[in-house]
């Protein structure tokens, strides 16, 4: 729980300094990186949080639940664990989404190399394949996930190349910076 916590609190400070390093590029694409990779994602974050919480609550406060059997009690707890895998699920959607207008950005910044833009719009549509697939067909969703796995790679490229390489963003001229400070 603190895991989800923790990570959705990251996800909104990555998504900012993603925005700040793309809103030259695009404004409009880099505020629809933020909602679409960083609050939406940290809500369902957040919302599991609940989930397992009930799932604790039922395992654990037998006795404010005594009116249950305890097989009915399990079940009440795996119904919350399902949800929470569900609303994972759902978060796919989401990761594959955000990566459409980030890879946008990445292939127009001219700071980073295009590559990473078309690797990311692959690996939207992995994440995608993938997130229909465990709602539309949850018995093929391991063996879609295990297909489309290097396309998954994308991200994790992504963020090697920051941390290796770097992202050297054009400045901004003279006149812009000093009519901005005045």
């Amino acid at each position: 729980m603190v895991g989800d916590l923790v990570c959705g609190v990251v996800l909104i400070f990555l998504v900012l300094a993603f925005y700040r390093l793309f809103k030259g590029v695009d404004q409009n694409l880099a505020v629809l990186v933020v909602i679409l990779g960083g609050v939406m994602p940290a809500v369902i974050d957040f919302l599991n949080v609940v989930n397992d919480a009930g799932a604790l609550m039922v395992v654990r406060a037998a006795d404010l639940l005594s009116v249950f059997e305890k097989p009915q009690r399990d079940a009440l707890a795996m119904l919350f664990l399902r949800l929470h895998d569900h609303e994972t699920t759902a978060a796919e959607i989401l990761w594959g989404l955000w990566l459409f207008p980030l890879a946008v950005l990445v292939y127009r910044s001219r700071f980073l190399p295009r590559f990473l833009g078309v690797w990311l719009i692959v690996n939207g549509f992995a994440y995608l394949t993938t997130s229909f697939t465990g709602l539309l067909l949850p018995q093929y969703q391991g063996k879609v996930s295990a297909i489309s796995f290097p396309a998954l790679l994308g991200e994790p490229a992504l963020m090697l190349w920051l941390v290796i390489r770097g992202a050297r963003p054009p400045a901004l001229d003279a006149t812009a910076s000093s009519s901005a400070a005045g």
